[in-house]
């Protein structure tokens, strides 16, 4: 399944929860979620149907699909790594997430999303121990430098967002040069330093079926 391209605000809205898909739209009254807090489509206001366990598994697995921005072979195939590694799957997993290079390229403030971490990535505005990258989902390291390229420290939407997100903190696992536009990743983050709205053992049972 190919990743999904169209309004992202729709998928808040059939989650029932704020993603976060769209930077700071999301922390606003503009958020769709807040003005239509149901599901999209014609029948979305009468939908009361409940949901088996099996619906239950597949939203939970769906809803973290959607946060990460990745395709269902992506996703899938890092559920299979983090179940052949030692220590709790629903854990690693998450952990393998968050060390994607979007994801600490969002975490860190220079994109106010996945989405829009993913196209700088791509761009090749994001350097990695000092060697652009362009690949959004390269794992990174810890104790691994992640900064903006030297040639694309002026970017408009870099310094935008970079002085946006001074109202927010950075995660525990990571640390920021926001003057210098330099982080580090320094650990892999443990579940209790996610906010990330998932029962991820859901996940887990969603694949073990």
């Amino acid at each position: 399944m190919a990743r999904y391209t169209g309004p992202v605000c729709k998928l808040c809205r059939r989650e029932g929860t704020k993603l976060y898909l769209k930077g700071d739209r999301c922390y606003s009254a503009k958020c769709a979620i807040e003005k239509r807090p149901y599901p999209p489509g014609q029948h979305g206001q009468r939908r009361g149907r409940k949901l088996s366990d099996f619906g239950i598994r597949l939203r939970e697995k769906q809803k973290l699909r959607r946060i990460y921005g990745m395709s269902e072979k992506q996703f899938r195939n890092l559920f299979d790594q983090a179940v052949g590694q030692e220590g709790a799957t629903g854990q690693v997993f998450l952990a393998l997430l968050e060390s994607r290079l979007d994801s600490v390229v969002y975490r860190l403030g220079v994109a106010s999303s996945r989405a829009q971490a993913r196209q700088l990535i791509n761009q090749g505005h994001i350097a990695v121990e000092g060697k652009r990258l362009d690949v959004a989902s390269y794992r990174v390291k810890p104790g691994s430098e992640v900064s903006v390229h030297p040639s694309s420290t002026k970017l408009g939407i870099i310094r935008q967002n970079v002085e946006a997100s001074r109202r927010r903190k950075v995660g525990p696992w990571l640390e920021f040069d926001a003057d210098n536009l330099k982080g580090t990743f320094l650990r892999q983050p443990a579940r209790e330093d996610l906010v990330v709205p998932v029962n991820e053992l859901q996940v887990i049972e969603y694949y073990s079926r």
